[in-house]
């Protein structure tokens, strides 16, 4: 079955299509990552986009029960150079045709990932659609032109309502803006008390929870485009300890007066280096975002940048000066991708005691 893949710029790639026959438009990104298929996909920060693996061969260990970060997906393609028809590993229920074809996402293989990938590093992220190979091109593309990406990806793939994972340890609010379940697997590890909850959620509402500590989590789109989650942030900022990933880092940056602006291509893999600027320390990260917060914008607020990215100078992390606060771009839970930065949830709770001892005294 022949399909397309066409981008807003006019070029056309010509490959094999898999899973559902749905024709899609998304912005089209790209993942350096070597492994985790399964977990990319079920990312919830790819909301609304194509997305696209430089890796080769995707497919080859099938899809399981226990690596989804989330319980459906929300990317809108998924583009490779080969997939695998007959995956073999103990752990596998389904290829990935079969489980794409479940879930009503188009993929298309057979393509030159690598000029695909040229093209997006060179001109920035596009807007692209999965089509039938029958499909005019040119009646794509000013469909494309036309069309305005979606905005309201964090309401998309934000829990309703908020929800309990109960431990004896401490409380911690979890504010959902596409957490993934790697998030809540580490804190879980860790014995916290914990309450999901919506991304609308006010800061009355957080401290009539009577948390230990607040974490923000990860998600996708425009971190400007969430202003509810910004003055939440404000009202609890210097009242509870908060630990912010990827999205969180961004409204945390926002909430402090700090700025934000759309990357070129960002930053999606499980590869990436990040420097701590105290120490020197090098971990390398598994990263998905399009925006960065602005390093300039944090001169006159009271944040201070704790980690940068090797590869573009990019923030990668904060603290704020007098708040028990501080946040990281990238994923310490990984999932998928090294775990280097792991311990970085053992801070947060280490913060929470010395914020209680501090409060007892």
């Amino acid at each position: 079955m022949k399909r397309q893949l066409i981008l807003e710029d006019g070029t056309v790639f010509l490959g094999e299509g898999f899973g559902s026959d749905k024709e899609n438009i998304g912005e089209v990104v790209f993942n350096t990552g070597m492994t985790g298929y399964q977990e990319i996909l079920s990312d919830p920060s790819y909301c609304g986009q194509i997305v696209t693996l430089t890796y080769p061969l995707i497919g080859n260990y099938g899809i399981n029960r226990d690596d989804f970060e989330t319980i459906s997906p929300f990317i809108h393609g998924f583009v490779v150079k080969e997939y695998c028809d007959y995956p073999s590993n103990w752990r596998n229920e389904y290829s990935i045709d079969e489980y794409f074809k479940m879930k009503n996402i188009p993929g298309i293989s057979g393509i030159d990932t690598r000029k695909l990938t040229r093209i997006i590093r060179m001109y920035g992220t596009l807007k692209g659609a999965i089509c039938s190979a029958d499909a005019n091109p040119e009646e794509v593309i000013a469909k494309l032109n036309k069309t305005e990406l979606q905005t309201n990806q964090v309401e998309t793939v934000s829990t309703k309502t908020a929800y309990p994972s109960p431990g004896r340890g401490h409380r911690v609010v979890l504010v959902d803006y596409g957490m993934k379940h790697g998030i809540l697997r580490e804190l879980n590890k860790r014995n916290c008390d914990i309450v999901v909850v919506p991304h609308t959620i006010t800061a009355e509402e957080v401290l009539q929870l009577k948390p230990d500590g607040i974490m923000l989590s990860n998600g996708p789109g425009d971190p400007k485009d969430v202003p509810e989650a910004i003055e939440m942030i404000k009202g609890i900022l210097g009242k509870i300890p908060l630990f912010g990933i990827c999205l969180g880092h961004q409204l945390f940056a926002l909430a402090s007066g700090a700025n934000t602006e759309k990357m070129k291509f960002g930053h999606r893999g499980s590869n990436h280096p990040v420097k701590e600027l105290s120490t020197g320390k090098v971990d390398i990260t598994s990263q998905n975002h399009g925006y960065t917060v602005t390093a300039e914008s944090i001169n006159h607020t009271d944040l201070e940048i704790t980690h940068v990215a090797l590869n573009d100078g990019t923030v990668e992390g904060l603290k704020h000066k007098t708040a028990p606060a501080f946040t990281v771009q990238y994923h310490p839970e990984a999932s998928p991708g090294p775990e280097d930065a792991n311990g970085l949830f053992d801070q947060f709770l280490e913060m929470i005691e010395a914020n209680k001892k501090e409060g007892v005294l």
